[in-house]
């Protein structure tokens, strides 16, 4: 009778498991080396440098590496295969970010006296709005593991697309639709949002850099294991 009770305990608490998606959020088996799959794909790791909004590398960078879902790699394998054709490539600024970084991001933005990087990324505004005007929040879609910020760079030059506007500026002018920039700045921008959409990635209306895989197979957990070389077969 106790083996039938202990039995059915389980089953429940499997279920419970799955209904609500619980996963670990430690657990990193789910998660690839980008470049072990993308090895020409170009990386700048921001928050794994000082040169980012906060002025300092960030909590769960120990390497400057991409690390995503194995889903949102391989969506991102594809679009970088087409892309590759047509002489360009994509610069990740940051995908995977642990939990703990977005913590960082938190406390950093209660400090309204560190204003050291606000000449670069936040000119325009009082730090005192960026959480009101959700510059920062207490949660990521980053953390999920499928969400991606990057750029496209010419094979031929080596050199960036302008953009007509610079990754994590707070502010209009990194808004996709932003009307502000030239003809040649604005295609840019659209080429990288057609390709991401191509490929099954969905983007936001205020950061043109900003991308998530539609169907993400994490929607309800938060990551916070570290950012650590990683090899595509573990």
């Amino acid at each position: 009778m106790r083996l039938k009770i202990s039995i059915a305990l389980v089953l429940v608490m499997c279920l419970l498991l799955s209904a609500y998606g619980a996963v670990n959020p430690e657990d990193s088996s789910g998660f690839v080396n980008v470049s072990e799959v993308i090895p020409d794909i170009v990386l700048e790791i921001r928050y794994y440098s000082d040169y980012n909004f906060v002025g300092e590398r960030i909590d769960g960078y120990e390497a400057p590496v991409a690390m995503l879902t194995r889903e949102a790699t391989e969506a991102l394998k594809n679009a970088a295969d087409e892309l590759r054709e047509q002489g360009y490539m994509f610069k990740i600024y940051d995908a995977y970010r642990p939990q703990r970084a977005v913590d960082h991001f938190v406390r950093w933005a209660k400090n309204l006296k560190d204003t050291r990087m606000k000449k670069d990324f936040y000119p325009e505004l009082k730090k005192s709005v960026l959480f009101k005007q959700g510059y920062i929040a207490r949660k990521s879609g980053h953390s999920r593991g499928s969400t991606i910020d990057l750029t496209l760079v010419n094979l031929e030059t080596g050199e960036d697309l302008d953009m007509g506007g610079t990754f994590d500026y707070f502010g209009m002018r990194s808004h996709p639709d932003y009307k502000r920039i030239t003809k040649e700045q604005y295609e840019n921008r659209m080429l990288l949002r057609n390709i991401m959409l191509k490929h099954g990635f969905k983007p936001i209306s205020t950061e043109w850099w900003h991308f998530t895989l539609k169907d993400e197979p994490y929607p309800k957990t938060y990551f916070n294991f570290a950012i650590k070389e990683k090899d595509s077969d573990e």
